[in-house]
């Protein structure tokens, strides 16, 4: 048999993002649960960084809160995680099924036995079915980082900016 042509797949982010935002799961509820799941493994990961000598001093106790804003309609979720740099932003959040989870443990086997939850870099996306806006700002533990905002409406089109936040660890806005 002769190979006439090889190459990728592609796909078009305006035809599947409305796929992912509507039928990645069938329960709409299950935003929330993936968004905790984010902040638990944002500080396993912290620990993890901790365990591994690669930051100074006292990490504090873990700590992810939720909050909700009747009067702005919003729903907030903060941890004092690791936090992502404007890159893993770009990385993370701008990649569509691309996980941090196993680059992670690859590079932290030896403190790799505190369990990191997302596999599938999709989770974050569920956000999409509920909120008409969702919003992050975060600071990484990284000594020097700088604090990022990054927003989007739900189409491919995202903004990042520079935040305000002074604290590390990440907090996802949802405006409903």
């Amino acid at each position: 048999m002769t190979v006439l042509e090889q190459g990728t797949i592609t796909i078009h982010t305006e035809n599947i993002f409305p796929i992912i935002k509507k039928s990645l799961y069938t329960d709409h509820e299950i935003f929330l649960r993936e968004l905790i799941s984010n902040s638990v493994d944002a500080i396993q990961k912290l620990k993890m960084v901790s365990y591994a000598g690669e930051i100074d001093g006292d990490v504090g106790d873990p700590e992810i809160k939720i909050t909700l804003d009747k009067d702005k309609k919003t729903l907030s979720i903060s941890d004092n995680g690791i936090g992502m740099t404007a890159d893993e932003v770009k990385k993370y959040i701008n990649q569509v099924a691309f996980s941090s989870a196993e680059e992670f443990i690859q590079q932290y086997q030896k403190e790799a036995d505190q369990q990191i939850i997302g596999h599938f870099g999709l989770g974050f996306y569920s956000a999409f079915m509920v909120a008409q806006k969702v919003e992050i700002d975060t600071l990484s533990y990284q000594s020097g980082a700088s604090a990022v905002h990054w927003s989007c409406d739900g189409s491919p089109a995202f903004e990042l900016s520079d935040s305000e936040r002074t604290e590390r660890g990440t907090t996802v806005t949802l405006t409903m």
